[in-house]
This record gives C-alpha cells, sequence and structure tokens, in this order.
C-alpha cells in the first residue's frame, strides 16, 4: 500500500484489454442490446486471451492474479463501451466465494470453466421484502436426509439466461449460507423483468419450490454466515466501482471529443470556461474514485478485509456520483445531440444511474462510511 501506481504488469493487463475493446466498442454492445443478442463474441474472447480468468489460481487455469487484476479488466472494457456486467457476478464474487471457501473438489469442478469462459455462474441476494437489509433474507434451506431443500425468491438478478447455475444466499436457521443451484433444477423457475435498461444482460426474478440440492451444492460451511457471505461482497463493490469509473471514462472522452471540434462562435466550444471547467472537474473526481477503488482492491488482495469493506464502500460510492455526473455532462456538452441515439449518449442514462442504487445504494454505502470510518451511532 505504499505505490501510488499500479504495477507494470497491471499497466500492461490495461493496454491489452484497452485493445481489445477497441476492436468492438460501443457500436456493438449496443447492437447487441437492441437486437436481443449476448455479447458472446466479446466474453469469449476475452476468456480465450486469460482476462476473464485472471484473477482464478493458477492451479484452475487462472491467471493467479488478484481482485484489483479483474477489476482493471472490466474498466477498460467500460471505457471503450463494453460494461460487460456478468463479470461482476461471474468471475468476482461467485469465483471469489469458492475460491476461498469451496473444497477442493468444488474448486475443480466450478473454476475451470470460469477461467476458460466455458461456464457463467450469477448470484442471487435481492429479495423483494429484503431489499438491502440481508438480515431479512427469507429464502430457506433445510436439510432432507442428506440433502437440501430449498424454497423462496430473489428478484433483479441478472443474466440468468446466460448462467448454468446460480449461487443463492439461503437461510439455514438463523444464518445465511451459500448454495450453487442449477439453472434446470426441478421446482426452480424464473420471469424476466421488463426493464428501461439499453444492455445485454437481462434481470430475472427466480422462485425456488421445494428445489432438491445435493448435500455438496453447499458452498463452504452453514456455519459461516456473513462472513463468508462479505466476503465475495466487496469483490463486487470493487468490480461496480470499476464498471461505473470505466462508464466515466468512456462518457468524458466522448464529450472532450465533442467539445474540442464542435464551433459555434467561432471557436470549438471546448475554449469556453463553461464548457471546460465541468469536464476538468468531472476528471478530477473519476480519477479520484479510480485511486479509491483500486485502493480497495489492494487491501482486499493483501487480506486486509475489515479495511476493504471501507474503502470498497467508498469507492462505490464515488464511482456511482462520477458517472452519473459523466453521462450528464456529456448529454449538456452536446447539447440536443446529446438526446440523439447516433451519439450513443442517451442509452447510457438509465445505465449510469443504475451505479447509485447496485449493487449497494449509495445511501447504505453512506450508512457504512458514517458508521465504521466516523463512529457515528448506526442509523438502520
Amino acid at each position: 500500500m505504499t505505490a501510488f501506481v499500479e504495477s507494470k504488469e497491471r499497466r500492461e493487463l490495461r493496454e491489452a484489454v484497452a485493445r481489445l475493446g477497441q476492436k468492438y466498442g460501443e457500436a456493438y454492445f449496443y447492437a447487441a442490446a437492441r437486437e436481443g443478442r449476448k455479447t458472446t463474441e466479446l466474453w469469449q474472447e476475452a476468456a480465450a486471451l486469460g482476462y476473464l480468468g485472471v484473477s482464478i489460481p493458477e492451479q484452475y487455469g487462472g491467471g493467479g492474479g488478484d481482485i484489483g487484476d479483474l477489476a482493471a479488466v472490466l474498466e477498460e472494457l467500460a471505457t471503450a463501451g463494453c460494461p460487460l456486467l456478468l463479470m461482476v457476478v461471474s468471475p468476482a464474487i461467485v469465483g471469489t466465494v469458492i475460491a476461498l471457501f469451496g473444497s477442493e473438489e468444488q474448486k475443480q469442478r466450478w473454476l475451470p470453466g470460469l477461467a476458460s469462459g466455458t461456464a457463467t455462474y450469477v448470484f442471487g441476494i435481492t429479495e423483494p421484502d429484503a431489499g438491502s437489509n440481508t438480515h431479512q433474507i427469507a429464502t430457506q434451506a433445510r436439510r432432507d436426509g442428506d440433502d437440501w431443500i430449498l424454497s423462496g425468491s430473489k428478484t433483479y438478478i441478472s443474466g440468468v439466461d446466460e448462467a448454468s447455475h446460480v449461487l443463492v444466499v439461503a437461510r439455514v436457521g438463523k444464518r445465511p449460507s451459500l448454495f450453487m443451484v442449477p439453472v434446470d433444477a426441478p421446482g426452480f423457475t424464473h420471469q424476466k423483468i421488463d426493464m428501461g435498461l439499453v444492455a445485454p444482460e437481462d434481470q430475472f426474478t427466480l422462485f425456488f419450490d421445494d428445489v432438491r440440492l445435493p448435500a455438496d451444492a453447499l458452498i463452504g460451511s452453514e456455519e459461516a454466515g456473513f462472513d463468508q457471505l462479505f466476503a465475495g461482497l466487496n469483490p463486487e463493490r470493487i468490480m461496480a466501482a470499476s464498471s461505473a469509473t470505466g462508464m466515466a471514462r468512456w462518457a468524458l472522452r466522448k464529450a472532450v471529443a465533442y467539445a474540442g471540434e464542435r464551433q459555434v462562435w467561432g471557436v470549438p466550444i471546448g475554449a469556453h470556461q463553461a464548457i471546460s471547467h465541468p469536464l476538468a472537474k468531472l476528471h478530477v473526481e473519476i480519477e479520484a474514485a479510480r485511486l479509491l477503488t483500486q485502493k480497495a482492491a489492494a487491501l482486499h488482495a493483501a487480506g486486509e478485509l475489515k479495511a476493504a469493506g471501507e474503502a470498497a464502500n467508498m469507492a462505490k460510492y464515488a464511482a456511482g456520483e462520477a458517472v452519473c455526473a459523466a453521462v450528464d455532462q456529456a448529454i449538456q456538452t452536446h447539447g440536443g445531440n446529446g438526446l440523439a441515439n447516433e451519439y450513443g449518449l442517451v442509452q447510457a442514462l438509465a445505465t449510469s444511474r443504475l451505479t447509485r442504487m447496485a449493487p449497494v445504494s449509495r445511501e447504505m454505502a453512506l450508512n457504512f462510511v458514517a458508521q465504521f470510518s466516523l463512529g457515528l451511532p448506526r442509523s438502520y
């Protein structure tokens, strides 16, 4: 934590991923979203180049890096106009949880597919009535001989139609536990949610009607509780922050390019401080959010999980604010053109706004900072 720049290897990784992102770009991403296609070609090429598995341990086919490496991959793809949402859940959350808490047999079964890109897993925690209150999760798992029986529901779960399994958070007694659930398991159904997002990934509500699972569907210990759960949520927040900063960089780049070439009063509009100052301010805010995100990733990699949790919440908050401001200012810089589909900005409005709500709301992030960073009384 004494270095203020990323390693040479990390910078080279960013450059390589940026080249891949430029090969596809926002036109590819938006076309897939409009046509109801998935970003399969980009996902598979990123996997073949080792980018999706960069944080998976080497003995399971991965690159042996850490969450900071995976976050850098997502950030650079988002900067190119391709924010791959499933990178947040599949290799980051599910991969981290299995690598940390899975048995050797589970690691051998689940991790190589993540590294090669041949398998995609998603994460199910949010519930209709619980919202951000993970202490009120109602989905339950009970023993039946050697098996488990899973009952309950989840909502706003990303990418179920692209996955073979969902890592589901369910209660065993009063404590949360984690189960790998096949999407084709009898009793498991899902329903697509009609969203206003322009993105290739879809959102779903899940229903578990006495889904029978084998004993080894349980990842880790049923006694692990919130310690095991939050080991996956901190990487989620780091990745979400990286996706947001990448999208913010993308929006700022488009705004700067337009401001440098668009002329109304005889000079480029970027020559006017009313245009240049908001863009310069955004650059500062984006860089601050990136540094917080890199700090959170470094702390997580160092095993300083409590400090990583603090930094991850701050990074998620800062990145969400930065990307909302960046997309808004980019549209404002473009004037009426900012609302034309041709310029590719208006499509990002809902996605940028989502970063203030998911995977943890800005209010809950501030609650965390108020309580754990400032020592103020708990407010929720």
